[in-house]
């Protein structure tokens, strides 16, 4: 009998099995087996030491070892690889045609190929019964599995390596970030939005009132809807961070100030202003006492700062360069003075309102020091001609003999504002001429004993002029404007008012167009000029976009001149639409340029005319301005259609209703344009009408 398979189960069936035919595949285990005892159990013992493979060589028979002794027996599990090529190299002891193919060579051979594995995992349990192998699988709980509780389906190498993959700790993004970090992302928010963050939790509550956020505190946007409790935490949280706080308007603090160490929690400030609070005069002087690095003061309007408030600050504050105390009626230049001695690097000051001005020796201070950039003296009826002469020339200054002018240094001011100081003449105001070479803007309205002596003699010496505001002076002409047009400032001026100044025209005004190419804001109303004067800015703005780059597909035009010119007598519907003509006008190649692409206007003029036509125009600069150039252009030729005929309805005579009526069918077609807004160049269609009562002024929407 040919030795059995290394790689089988061998199964001995009972003795009482009967050769009348195989036993079937349920038969070949039986469960029932008695207990050998003695001569047998030693027999049986011997049966499995002779089924091993060790044994093959011997020269007792294999049959012999299957003898039927009541009782089966398994012999043991092949740990080859069914793969291996080495299953049928080894003869007919280490085979058999029982194993179906599968390697038998045990592991203990000596002459075992090198590299086989120790075990193979894909080998399987399979049943023998004296006639065959059965086919009738192995139950699960007697299948092997590897050492990870995996049925093994191949052979180790095959088995694919499962790493164990350590699990990400947890991280909490915002926490784990450094706080550094934290704080420049939150001051990308508002101040409102800061406020409402805090709300989170108690850790963003401490974030949010950190005092690194709030180093600058400016409450002009929300000072309305902030309460005071909130802005009183806000300020003492972020106490000495403070290095600008604005509190301008916030009257709520009015019974804040002495609670909760408000005043005493900022005291490195650097920029403060308290304009329009309703605060104390002892909390104004803690609030100076406590900041000794203020540079810019704002007390305008408060009725607690007085002298004593001042003198505290030129002690305490020598590093003030900017303050306002305008209309505190409780400070006067007796109080400046000791700011001005006492505070060398003060430019501006504005002290609209104060009293005193007329004291020569606080002017002469003034000259001394020359250290003021910007004066702001509205409404200050106190200054008069020998006060302004002791600010520009002193006192007893050496004379010129060749211009009979004293030999002073000059002075640095760039903004001069005297409106409404209506003690000052032509002599005072001629001090300035050569005086004053790096005065930017003047503001000399409402001074009606100005004439244009003081102008002529001075527009001459200002070479960086940029802003000019002589609003309501009845006593100049158009000389003035010739002036103006012919200095050397003419090409850097940017702003000029001549509003209320009815004996100023067109004699004056077309000059200054010509010749003030930067202009960006002009005031002309309730003055003499006419239609030719818009004519002229129309082409003004013309010019400036003849030479700027033209305009892409993306952008879209701005406005670049501002004209006011209302309540003018002269000014018709005709001037009107010269402007709103050259406002949407579109230049087209010629036909020998190079450029093969029209031209539209960079830059447009905003036009305040008659109240009546305004909303025409407002319309027509809305269109322009988002670049719809076609229903700009159409609505002003229904406006000036409707103008035409309703002037031509006025007139009696023969057709006098035929002409009324094609006035109303103009102005229903007029109205109909405003009220679309919808041109070609957006391809608006079917604009829906709404009903007439009937005629009426040109209105719009």
């Amino acid at each position: 009998m040919e030795p059995l398979s290394i790689d089988s189960v061998v199964v001995n069936t009972p003795g009482d099995l009967t050769p009348s035919g195989p036993p079937t595949p349920t038969e070949a285990i039986q469960i029932d087996r008695p207990k050998l005892k003695g001569r047998q159990r030693l027999l049986h013992g011997l049966q499995r030491m002779g089924s091993s493979p060790s044994l093959a060589g011997l020269s007792r028979s294999r049959s012999h070892s299957m003898r039927a002794t009541g009782k089966a027996s398994m012999s043991c599990v092949s740990l080859a690889s069914g793969a291996s090529p080495y299953a049928q190299s080894y003869g007919s002891s280490y085979s058999s045609e029982l194993s179906a193919g599968f390697s038998t060579a045990p592991t203990s051979v000596a002459n075992s190929p090198p590299g086989s594995p120790l075990y193979d995992e894909r080998a399987r349990f399979r049943m023998f019964s004296p006639d065959g192998p059965s086919s009738v699988p192995l139950p699960a709980e007697f299948r092997p599995f590897t050492k990870d509780g995996f049925e093994a389906d191949g052979d180790y190498f095959s088995q694919p390596i499962h790493k164990r993959v350590q699990p990400r700790p947890n991280f909490n993004f915002w926490s784990d970030m450094p706080a550094e970090i934290r704080m420049q992302i939150l001051r990308y928010l508002e101040p409102k939005e800061i406020v409402r963050c805090s709300a989170v939790s108690k850790t963003w509550h401490s974030m949010c009132f950190d005092g690194q956020l709030w180093s600058d505190l400016d409450t002009s946007g929300f000072y309305r809807d902030i309460t005071a409790d909130a802005l009183v935490n806000i300020i003492t949280a972020a106490g000495p961070f403070v290095r600008d706080l604005n509190l301008r308007g916030c009257v709520q603090l009015r019974e804040q100030w002495g609670n909760k160490g408000l005043i005493d929690a900022c005291r490195n400030l650097e920029n403060f202003s308290l304009e329009g609070c309703r605060i104390d005069r002892t909390s104004i002087h803690c609030f100076l006492l406590q900041n000794k690095s203020l540079v810019h003061v704002n007390l305008s309007g408060l009725a607690g700062a007085t002298n004593a408030a001042m003198k505290i600050l030129a002690t305490h504050c020598p590093r003030v360069e900017h303050l306002n105390v305008s209309w505190c009626n409780n400070i006067d230049t007796r109080g400046l003075r000791r700011v001005v001695e006492n505070c060398p690097k003060l430019k501006d000051l504005r002290a609209g309102e104060v009293r005193g001005w007329d004291d020569v020796d606080f002017m002469t201070e003034l000259f001394k020091r020359n250290t003021l950039e910007r004066l702001v003296l509205m409404n200050c009826d106190s200054l008069n001609d020998d006060s302004l002469a002791a600010l520009v020339e002193g006192i007893d200054a050496e004379v010129d003999v060749l211009t009979d002018r004293p030999i002073v240094p000059p002075r640095r001011l760039k903004h001069l504002d005297l409106t409404r100081c209506r003690g000052i003449t032509d002599v005072g105001v001629k001090k300035l001429a050569g005086n004053v070479p790096f005065l930017e803007g003047v503001q000399l309205s409402k001074c009606h004993g100005l004439t244009d002596d003081a102008f002529t003699t001075v527009l001459p010496t200002l070479p960086v002029l940029t802003h000019l505001d002589i609003e309501e002076l009845d006593g100049l002409t158009n000389e003035v404007l010739k002036t103006l047009a012919s200095a050397v400032c003419a090409p850097h001026l940017r702003h000029l008012c001549i509003s209320y100044c009815e004996s100023l025209g067109d004699a004056g005004m077309l000059p200054v167009l010509k010749a003030c190419t930067n202009l960006c804001s002009l005031e002309m109303d309730n003055t003499r000029i006419s239609d030719l004067v818009l004519a002229e800015a129309a082409s003004c703005i013309r010019t400036r976009n003849r030479h700027a780059r033209a305009l892409t597909s993306s952008e879209r035009p701005n406005v670049g001149l501002r004209i006011v010119a209302y309540d003018c007598a002269n000014v018709t519907w005709t001037g009107v639409r010269e402007v709103l003509s050259r406002n949407a006008e579109i230049s087209r190649p010629s036909p020998g340029s190079l450029l093969n692409t029209p031209s539209y206007p960079r830059e447009i003029i905003g036009l305040k005319c008659f109240y009546n036509w305004q909303p025409t125009v407002e319309e027509h600069t809305k269109r322009v301005l988002r670049g719809d150039f076609a229903a700009a252009a159409r609505l002003e030729r229904k406006w000036a259609d409707w103008m035409m005929l309703n002037e031509e309805a006025g007139v009696g005579g023969a057709g006098a209703r035929r002409r009324r009526r094609r006035a109303r069918e103009a102005q229903m077609m007029h109205a109909d344009e405003e009220e679309g807004g919808i041109g070609v160049g957006t391809g608006g269609v079917g604009r829906r009408r709404r009903a007439r009562s009937g005629p009426g002024g040109c209105s719009v929407m």
